[in-house]
């Protein structure tokens, strides 16, 4: 071998040395191979272990609407206070409304009143209806001895005639009592509280007992008070509402995924759930609802013309749709704040590699979340 050609291969091998030393070409296979992995992760994971950041917790949201009208004499409560149920909130003056109950229980003993007279009146009616059936008794006795002597010609046909007459005033006295009678239990009408006018009297006493209780206004169920609007003197009308209640007994989680996350999701999936408001920690849920539709209608009021949008690209917007997940137990309570963001990491079948990343992932998450 000639001096030249040793030289050349001294050379090759030297680079070939360097290039396999060189940390740089390793660094940058590594990463390749790494960015391969999780690429390939992605792709199988957006349908059998779908991961989004799109998510909030949310509750329900109720505003606190007084359901009677009047000058508000104290509030209990502070922007952003933790309530507990049957909490007192605020109060409204009830100086009108125990009037309005001493008026209804005052109608309430004189429809007794105006019952016990109409009491009164039948039994009136039927005394002077067994008095009327008495005295046709006596009146038909009376005339039977007339008619008995007019036909042994001891009386005229005149006295018989006025006999006659007196038996049919006596029964005409009897249908008029009868009628008074019925014309006075009518007026009385049912006996007791099923009577008409008792009836409409303890209606009226209930509906102004219920809107006297209704100037104590109370806190629905465990929760927070948010967007307070009132303060003392403030005149509260029945129907607006005077602060915002946000309920603390039950949260779930909404996040919107892509289509192509939805295709393996099921009621009841297992979840995990990362909360931004505590980083580090690991909550566990499950899907308890799959949205089926959203609204992209472009149509605008009647009378008008369709907006169409125009969109460039090569690749048109992922259409999302809302999933709800639901907590598996209360460990979250005190942490759930409406709003507030999450990643979740849902997992749709028994895949140990897909799944074993997926856990991975969330708890690298959930630990990143302390900077951010």
């Amino acid at each position: 071998m000639s001096e030249q050609e040793q030289k050349q291969k001294t050379t090759e091998v030297a680079e070939v040395t360097e290039v396999s030393h060189d940390p740089v070409r390793k660094i940058t296979k590594y990463v390749l191979a790494i960015t391969a992995l999780i690429f390939i992760w992605y792709i199988i994971a957006d349908r059998h272990a779908p991961w989004s950041d799109q998510a909030r917790v949310q509750t329900y949201v109720i505003p606190i609407v007084p359901q009677v009208s009047g000058r508000v004499t104290e509030v209990l409560v502070k922007q952003d206070q933790i309530v507990t149920a049957g909490e007192v909130l605020f109060r409204i003056d009830p100086s009108d409304y125990e009037l309005a109950v001493e008026d209804a229980e005052a109608a309430l003993e004189l429809a007794g009143q105006e019952i016990g007279a109409g009491m009164a009146s039948v039994v009136t009616a039927q005394a002077q209806l067994v008095v009327a059936e008495t005295n046709v008794e006596h009146v038909n006795a009376q005339s039977a001895r007339v008619f008995e002597m007019e036909r042994k010609n001891v009386l005229s046909h005149s006295d018989g005639d006025k006999a006659r007459a007196a038996i049919k005033a006596s029964k005409a006295q009897v249908i008029s009592a009868a009628a008074n009678l019925d014309k006075a239990k009518q007026a009385l009408g049912v006996e007791g509280n099923d009577n008409p006018r008792i009836r409409s009297a303890m209606a009226k006493l209930k509906k102004t007992q219920l809107d006297l209780s209704r100037t104590v206004v109370l806190s629905p169920s465990l929760g927070g008070i948010t967007n307070l609007q009132i303060d003392t003197g403030f005149y509260a009308k029945a129907g607006a509402a005077a602060m915002t209640f946000i309920e603390g007994n039950t949260a779930w989680i909404q996040v919107n995924l892509r289509e192509n996350n939805l295709a393996n999701l099921a009621i009841g999936n297992p979840v995990e759930i990362a909360l931004d408001v505590d980083p580090g920690t690991i909550y566990h849920g499950k899907i308890s609802s799959i949205g089926f539709a959203v609204d992209t209608s472009s149509t605008s009021a009647v009378g008008g013309l369709a907006n169409v949008e125009s969109k460039t690209g090569w690749l048109r917007d992922a259409q999302r749709f809302p999933v709800m997940i639901t907590f598996d137990d209360d460990s979250t309570k005190g942490k759930r704040r409406l709003g507030g963001q999450a990643d979740v990491q849902i997992y749709t079948g028994d895949n140990w590699f897909v799944n074993s990343l997926g856990w991975l992932w969330i708890r690298v998450l959930s630990i990143l979340s302390y900077v951010y």
